[in-house]
């Protein structure tokens, strides 16, 4: 059960992005049903047992290419609230599988469309992955290096593919209608990066990489290597964090320049990786373990699993999945 229960949604089968927002609105207690393309009919495709991106839902084939296919999907869809594909722009019209095909046998859906690029625009056809979608909207330039494919495909992709679900649901509420949601990644990388254009806006945010306070620029929101090679994470912007960290590193703030003074930071940055050299992470992780100087260490994947807050929060399953989230106050999952 959850605050989904209820709420039919049939996937396209596909990777990413669009099978993360399946995921999410199956955590949240969606009846989910995934559609495979092998040849044949259809029947009973068993999810992978390690793609955590499967879990929660059943999956079918069918062939797409096919009048039987065909119909057996557009079945599945007369009885859904929401159908999730990512294919190109066209693909599924050509199918018959289209929005205007899906509506014409339930008006009330909301057909979701999960693409990089857009339903529209010069480059809808083109292929396209996270990096590139943070390229062309200065995004990447921003942070200065390639990172994890989260902030694309997850952050600005399958996020606001759910957000644009939930918000026609409840448009449909209204109105009883249904409607397509285009959810393009590049529209939400460009959306979560609002702060940053403010920032911009105001001046005190610099187009150029490594200059800023978030962007690895700064020597108090950065990393920092320890005596045995491990790193630390610190984040300590505001003053009194500032303070904090200064205190735990045993350093004194008479001899060092103001912590906003830009053209000090090279000083700042060499006496702090100086300092973090003296210790191992885990003794730098002790020092700053009940203080609010906001230190923390750099954890591989295996060890985050065992970190005592994540441990007592359960955020991790005993197969090594994160647990559904956010929480409710009302408990809605199973063990």
């Amino acid at each position: 059960m959850g605050p989904l229960d209820g709420l039919k949604v049939v996937e396209f089968g596909g990777i990413g992005p669009g099978p993360h927002g399946a995921m999410l609105l199956a955590d949240l207690g969606a009846e989910v049903v995934r559609v495979e393309r092998p040849s044949g009919g259809l029947s009973v495709v068993p999810d992978a047992s390690r793609d955590f991106l499967l879990r929660g839902r059943r999956s079918v084939s069918a062939d797409l290419k096919s009048a039987d296919g065909r119909a057996a999907v557009l079945a599945l869809v007369s009885s859904a609230d929401v159908v999730i594909e990512g294919f190109r722009p066209g693909v599924l019209e050509r199918l018959g599988l289209g929005p205007s095909d899906c509506l014409a046998v339930n008006p009330g859906l909301i057909y979701a469309r999960m693409t990089g690029w857009g339903q529209d625009g010069p480059l809808a056809q083109r292929a396209g992955h996270d990096i590139n979608y943070l390229s062309v909207t200065g995004v990447l330039h921003a942070i200065g290096k390639p990172p994890l494919n989260l902030v694309g495909d997850f952050g600005g992709g399958s996020l606001y593919l759910v957000l644009g679900v939930l918000a026609a649901l409840w448009e449909r509420q209204r109105t009883g209608l249904g409607q397509v949601v285009d959810a393009a990644i590049v529209d939400g990388v460009a959306s979560l990066a609002q702060m940053i254009w403010s920032m911009k806006a105001q001046s005190v945010w610099e187009d150029s990489p490594d200059s800023n306070l978030l962007d690895g620029g700064c020597p108090f929101y950065s990393i920092y290597e320890c005596a045995d090679g491990r790193s630390v994470a610190v984040g300590s912007l505001e003053p009194q964090f500032y303070g904090l960290l200064l205190a735990g590193l045993e350093l004194s703030a008479s001899d060092l320049p103001e912590q906003m003074d830009r053209d000090s930071w090279p000083l700042l940055r060499k006496t702090f990786a100086e300092a973090f050299l003296t210790r191992t992470r885990d003794e730098w992780s002790e020092v700053f373990a009940s203080s609010d100087a906001c230190v923390t260490p750099v954890l591989s994947l295996e060890e985050a699993a065992s970190h005592p807050h994540l441990v007592a929060r359960g955020v991790f399953t005993s197969e090594g999945a994160a647990v559904p989230a956010p929480r409710f106050s009302v408990e809605i999952f199973g063990d």
